[in-house]
């Protein structure tokens, strides 16, 4: 499979072409939106009313959560899309950097190399928690914004809201949905390092009920910080609604998304603070100073291409205007296959020809995959408000049907050439990925029920709780290319040619997972409360059923005999409405205790004593402090440790690695006067710890960093703005994500600007 090389000019006319055919297609919606505009210069009845806050929703889109944020005895924060807009994020990774404490801050192990949103939560890997409308998203890639409404965060053991979870959050995408207007939003953008990006955003009502949504994405761009990474995506989203206002809704999406991407290996920490050359060898390392953070170290043939496809089919119906059942039928596949070079670490990888060591060579290491995940889901939930004698009940019931399925394909093993340290060559060829026959598949089928309550047991006092049971069965094969050498290595059968599959694992395992909540709050005020929150989650050992099932029963970290880990989390906090009901303050103080953690032995064998712990404290706060003046805001210091087990942080302290012990983000937005507006903000992420192995040398930690971000708008007309983003104003150099080794990172993306035109009809 090669690389797909396409010429800038190439690219700027795919684009200049998808931009013309927003325009093409939005024309005659703009003229209908004119004449419907004109239609209604009839008499209009006003009515005066408080506008509710674009940057507080007030409200989470899952039907799990039946409360108002304010009254939700849990740590949520909603990213709406008017927060997304104002600061120019089109992807889930960016939108999560108004989140304090919670980022790609992991750039995966030794040679390998994270790729898409790689996020880790109050100290522990997210990446597989990640749902859209509420159904698991699985796949390594990066995830477009283009048809999200917001991203709701949820903070602490998601596993009664989700099932099989990371122990410390869950992050769930919102998708756009068509509503009884009609109306058209576009934008064009352009920005530093040839960025070109072009949505479309067209909503059409149609009949008395129904209405069609379609929304379409294009972008092409260069990574600003970082030589010969590139990155191409386009989006298409179609969907129809009908029976919209009665008491039967029907709503149909689908969504397709391609992507050809210039995968990034990172940079050699040679020069941070913290370094020092792996032995007297290599000494002159010591003082030959940083590697130019623009380095790519990567070779001609790297990319890394996915392919997005999701058909959803949803029905409502509503009994009563207390009770609605909606059931949820979901189809997904994400294809994605890459090629990525990195470099590798350690003395031995060290070519030194002679003294000079602008003359020195690193060897890399070829990172290939070619996956295929596929979820195919039917979803059934029923929400409901009655009363029993004086007490009010808020129930969210439902059952899950969910059939996960991955095919990993063989690919024969590429060796690139090693490349200077200072001074790398990229400009090599070294093929593509090849197929050899071999592959692994893994299915795990999940059957999940779950009931909540939230009981109004007096005006001001409730109490909430809810379980939920998982039965899951895991069915797991590979079979390996024989001939091979080095760990894993399989011998042929006699007579078998080089590179023949051999079966090596044929196994399955079943489980039953338990999870449950309870909570209480009461009301101080009319704006403001206290809670308590106690909640359960549990997944199986390694969190992938599918690593679970290929472990077996053998000497493994993720045998099928261990029990499931298990997270326990308190929380009690206080939230307050205040500003007219437009501004919701928040804190609370948390703790998560990570319970039958495996373990290695002195002799090499396994066992579950390790125990984590995560603590802290959140504050938050979003809406607005006045009509002209819109705010989110979050700050969280959190101590995340090792109770009992091996140390996991390189500098042999307790801490959990890639969790800051503080982090805070600010996002502001004001409105001068009825043509321009004003935004900015800054956010810091304190010092991470890497992981801990057999690295020599290397950081053991990385320096906190504050970085601001600004923007300015201006409104030309009712229908068309501008607005400008500088992001990074002060150009902060900064390590953004750093590897399990430390030979490697990511640096921060320096100072660029963003320039977008909106028309909205």
């Amino acid at each position: 499979m090669e690389k797909n090389n396409t010429t800038p000019f190439s690219s700027f006319n795919s684009l200049t072409l998808f931009t013309g055919l927003c325009i093409g297609i939005s024309s005659p919606v703009i003229a209908q939106a004119a004449e419907n505009t004109n239609k209604k210069q009839d008499d209009t009845l006003v009515i005066e009313a408080q506008v509710p806050s674009l940057y507080s929703p007030g409200q989470s889109a899952d039907p799990k959560f039946t409360r108002p944020l304010v009254d939700t005895t849990r740590t949520i924060t909603v990213i709406p899309k008017q927060v997304l807009n104002d600061q120019g994020v089109n992807n889930l990774t960016d939108a999560l950097k108004n989140v304090p404490g919670v980022g790609a801050f992991y750039a995966g192990e030794n040679g390998s190399s994270s790729t898409g949103d790689a996020i880790y939560m109050r100290g522990v890997d997210t990446s597989n928690s990640i749902y859209v409308d509420g159904i698991r998203d699985i796949g390594s890639v990066s995830r477009d914004t283009f048809n999200t409404e917001q991203v709701e965060v949820i903070k602490g053991p998601s596993g009664t809201d989700y099932g099989r979870s990371a122990p410390t959050g869950s992050i769930n995408m919102i998708s756009k949905q068509p509503r009884m207007d009609t109306g058209i939003d576009a934008s064009a953008s352009v920005g530093s390092a040839w960025f070109r990006r072009s949505t479309l955003d067209y909503n059409q009502a149609f009949g008395e009920n129904s209405a069609f949504r379609l929304n379409l994405m294009g972008e092409k761009t260069h990574d600003a910080s970082r030589d010969s990474v590139q990155n191409e995506r386009y989006g298409v989203a179609p969907s129809l609604a009908f029976g919209l206002g009665t008491s039967n809704r029907l709503f149909l999406n689908y969504l397709h998304v391609t992507q050809h991407n210039t995968p990034d290996g990172g940079v050699p920490t040679i020069g941070l603070p913290g370094y020092s050359a792996p032995n007297a060898a290599t000494s002159a390392l010591n003082a030959s100073g940083k590697v130019n953070s623009h380095n790519f170290y990567g070779t001609d043939s790297d990319y890394d291409d996915s392919t997005t496809d999701t058909v959803t089919m949803r029905f409502e119906h509503d009994f009563s205007d207390s009770t609605t059942i909606r059931n949820t039928t979901r189809w997904s596949q994400i294809k994605q296959d890459y090629l990525l070079t990195a470099v590798m670490g350690g003395a031995t990888n060290i070519t030194q020809p002679n003294a000079n060591v602008g003359s020195w060579q690193w060897s890399r290491l070829a990172n290939l995959k070619d996956v295929s995940n596929r979820i195919l889901t039917n979803q059934t939930n029923i929400t409901s408000k009655f009363q029993t004698g004086s007490v009010g009940h808020d129930v969210s019931a439902g059952v899950e049907f969910t059939r996960e399925q991955q095919t990993n394909y063989g690919v024969n093993a590429l060796t690139p050439p090693s490349v200077n340290i200072y001074h790398p060559n990229s400009n090599i060829s070294i093929g593509g990925l090849d197929r050899n026959g071999a592959n692994a598949n893994g299915t795990t089928d999940t059957v999940g029920i779950y009931a909540f309550d939230t009981l109004q047991v007096t005006q001001s006092f409730e109490l909430n709780g809810g379980i939920r049971l998982d039965n899951y069965h895991t069915s797991y094969d590979s079979a390996t290319a024989c001939g091979a050498t080095g760990r894993g290595a399989v011998a042929c059968p006699v007579g078998a040619p080089k590179n023949t599959p051999v079966t090596t694992v044929d196994t399955n395992t079943s489980g039953n997972l338990v999870n449950w909540k309870l909570g209480a709050l009461y009301h101080l005020t009319e704006n403001g409360n206290v809670y308590v929150n106690y909640a359960i989650s549990q997944q199986p050992p390694g969190g992938n059923t599918f690593a679970l099932a290929a472990s077996g029963t053998g000497n493994s970290a993720n045998r099928t005999d261990f029990k499931p880990q298990k997270a326990k989390t308190s929380e009690i906090g206080t939230k307050w409405e205040v500003m007219d009901k437009r501004l919701l303050l928040a804190a609370a103080l948390f703790r998560t205790d990570i319970e039958n953690d495996v373990e290695a032995n002195d002799d090499g064998t396994y066992s579950q004593y390790g125990t984590k712990r995560v603590q802290g404290y959140e504050l938050t706060a979003t809406g607005n402090i006045n009509s002209a003046w819109q705010i989110m805001a979050g700050y969280t210091q959190q101590h995340a440790s090792v109770r009992q087990g091996a140390i996991v942080s390189s500098d042999g302290s307790s801490s959990l690695a890639y969790t800051p012990k503080h982090a805070f983000t600010l996002w502001n937005q004001y409105q001068i006067n009825d043509d321009w507006s004003v935004g900015g903000g800054a956010r810091y992420v304190g010092g991470l710890s890497r992981g801990t192995d057999g690295a020599v040398g290397t950081p053991t930690s990385t320096e906190g960093y504050w970085v601001a971000d600004a923007k300015a708008g201006y409104r030309i007309s009712r229908n068309v703005d501008l607005q400008l983003n500088v992001y990074n104003i002060f150009n902060k150099d900064y390590v953004a994500s750093i590897n399990k080794s430390g030979y490697r990172y990511h640096p921060g993306e320096e100072r660029t600007f963003l320039l977008t035109a909106n028309v909205h009809f």
